[in-house]
């Protein structure tokens, strides 16, 4: 196989059964040549793919489960621009100026998918400020120093002492920062309207479909499928996600395993104040969002292990743990759980996403290292992918090169 399998996602995800954009799906029946195969149909693939094929550049998408059933129905999808290490960590790790870009474009990220999102009329796109709350990462006074770091860098926040957090929200923490401007959607539907629209630009996408062997050559690349047709192509895209290509360097990511449970309804004078997202400053942490029938999600309980037989048994477990930390934390809820479900994740050294080309692998790219913020990484790698192909380079692509953290440590500190 082209890629390392691995058991993605087990339980049941909210997403499931919800009505979404039905997409066409080809069969791989004879050898066919275009300018770029994007491997994957989740998120990642699918913002690549809508971009490309919006040029008219002719693109062919495989995957071998089907548009949107790997690891994109496991998200929990808050599409935050905070990312999941604090800006005054980050700076320690790759300096202040790469540290200040990094949250900056995640921020344009943020809204460039917005926006993309509102153009194909998908629902289940809402707006969203977020709760961040004290933990043992980030206590009360790491909190006010973070908070400093962002207003400097021109990113809206306030800090909330322990009184004002509970006059406003009845939590009882020591501390917390608001932020403003980040997205709640349903995944699943949002990347099968991306691929839908990438389709009607004339992409083709055939699943299921498994590839076997990838050749890169002086010209392009030649991908085989198992029932032995090959694409050719000039350049190839890995967007699988958690299964990572045969060769590809991997030391500075690792993958790990999460967990979420969904609520049943709730009446909507249990929740609190604007539905903020509220995730917290602590390792490992918890965060929450609701839905547009007022389920409310809660993941985290996460795992350094990766192995999906003991992730899936862990299941009943974790869902329990979950549902205890969202009682204490919002007693005001029904707490009942309606839908549980594991999933991979991959992490990095830096906290960044890796995103470029493949080292030794001529016209190979590569995304991988998501952390907690996979679909605002996925909307980055689309900018920097598909604006090395079409050649227009993107100015924040060195921040995320391989390895991310070696290329830019000291640079611009």
């Amino acid at each position: 196989m082209a890629t390392k399998r691995k058991d993605l996602r087990s339980g049941q995800p909210v997403w499931q059964g919800r009505r979404a954009p039905r997409v066409a799906l080809a069969r791989l029946s004879r050898d066919i040549t275009t300018d770029v195969l994007v491997m994957g149909a989740g998120i990642t693939g699918a913002v690549i793919a809508d971009a490309l094929a919006s040029t008219r550049i002719k693109v062919a998408v495989v995957d071998k489960r089907g548009p949107a059933r790997g690891s994109t129905a496991a998200s929990t999808a808050l599409v935050q621009c905070e990312i999941d290490t604090p800006l005054i960590t980050l700076t320690r790790k790759i300096g202040k100026d790469n540290a200040v870009r990094a949250w900056r474009r995640s921020r344009l990220a943020v809204e460039a998918l917005a926006a993309r999102l509102g153009e194909l009329r998908v629902t289940d796109v809402t707006r969203r400020d977020s709760l961040y709350l004290a933990g043992n990462v980030l206590g009360p006074k790491e909190l006010e120093h973070e908070n400093e770091a962002r207003r400097a860098a021109g990113l809206a926040s306030r800090f909330l002492n322990r009184r004002a957090l509970h006059d406003r929200f009845g939590i009882a923490r020591a501390a917390a920062l608001m932020g403003y401007g980040n997205l709640v959607i349903d995944p699943r539907k949002s990347a099968l309207a991306l691929l839908k629209a990438a389709a009607a630009n004339g992409a083709r996408i055939f699943s299921p479909m498994e590839m076997m062997k990838v050749t890169p050559t002086k010209g392009g690349v030649t991908v085989t499928a198992a029932n032995g047709c090959r694409i050719h192509c000039g350049r190839l895209v890995f967007a699988t996600g958690y299964e990572l290509p045969h060769g590809v360097p991997h030391r500075h990511h690792k993958i790990t395993s999460t967990w979420a449970i969904a609520t049943v309804p709730q009446e909507r004078r249990r929740l609190w104040p604007d539905e903020c997202c509220i995730w917290e400053a602590a390792d490992p942490y918890v965060y929450i969002r609701t839905t547009r029938e007022g389920r409310v999600i809660c993941g985290g309980e996460d795992a350094e292990f990766s192995d999906g037989k003991t992730r899936n048994a862990l299941l009943a477990r974790k869902a329990r743990t979950l549902q205890r930390k969202l009682h204490r934390l919002l007693p005001q809820l029904n707490p009942k759980v309606e839908f549980a479900w594991t999933g991979a994740f991959g992490q990095t050294t830096s906290g960044l996403p890796i995103i470029g080309q493949v080292p030794g692998m001529p016209h190979c790219w590569l995304a991988l290292g998501y952390g907690g913020n996979g679909t605002t990484y996925a909307a980055i790698a689309g900018d920097v992918i598909v604006g090395a192909i079409v050649g227009r380079p993107d100015v924040d692509a060195d921040l995320y090169h391989f390895p991310a953290y070696e290329r830019v440590r000291g640079h611009g500190a």
